[in-house]
């Protein structure tokens, strides 16, 4: 005997950890594929497409299901007798989103600085605090100030600094079919204010191309 197949609208009611669970998405997505291309449906070489897509679409917005707070691992300088109050820059840190207004991709790299102050963030942390605000629904200018905020919210630092640069699939695929490159900075404290280290780290910045691997 058949099973019957839940509706979208069930699928969509059904929340997992505040989100859909991933076989409910599946129905979704087959629905989806149904809707665009209503005259072949779901072709054989298509069967399994819409679990496929559940799965893509789960790790492309994994930011919504990571705990911010385990991300920020820091350190107290003194505590660990680390004496340095130099200019600290990871880069290049590769990322892909989803813009919030076309459901494309866009995809870049980060340029992220800070100058310590009593606390310093594990290297890695930085961009995992990239790939956060990253992994969801986002527009690039949003995704630039929340990197630099969290950063200033943890470490109290004396300084941040962050310059994106990204291809918008949205624009090149669709509309003006443009390959342009968007640009977005954000600098705080003293990588906003003092001359010098303003220059030196937007230096640093222009340097970083992007030329994903």
């Amino acid at each position: 005997m058949e099973t019957e197949r839940p509706t979208s609208q069930a699928a969509v009611d059904e929340v997992e950890r505040n989100r859909i669970s991933p076989a409910s998405l599946g129905i979704v997505c087959r629905d989806l594929i149904e809707c665009i291309s209503p005259d072949t449906g779901i072709s054989p070489g298509m069967q399994n497409t819409p679990e496929r897509m559940a799965r893509a679409w789960f790790e492309l917005t994994s930011g919504y299901d990571q705990d911010l707070a385990e991300l920020l691992t820091t350190f107290d300088k003194a505590d660990d007798s680390i004496d340095y109050d130099e200019m600290v820059v990871v880069s290049p840190i590769e990322f892909f989103s989803l813009c919030e207004h076309h459901a494309l991709p866009f995809f870049g790299v980060a340029t992220v600085a800070y100058i310590p102050d009593k606390q310093i963030i594990g290297l890695s942390k930085i961009a995992r605090i990239v790939n956060f605000y990253a992994r969801r629904f986002q527009v690039q200018e949003r995704l630039t100030s929340q990197i630099a905020q969290t950063l200033k919210e943890s470490l109290q630092p004396v300084g941040v600094g962050v310059v994106l640069k990204a291809t918008h699939l949205c624009m090149w695929m669709r509309g003006v079919r443009s390959q342009s490159v968007m640009t977005t900075s954000k600098l705080l404290g003293a990588i906003k204010d003092d001359p010098k280290a303003r220059g030196e780290f937007l230096e640093l910045a222009r340097q970083t191309n992007l030329t994903l691997r």
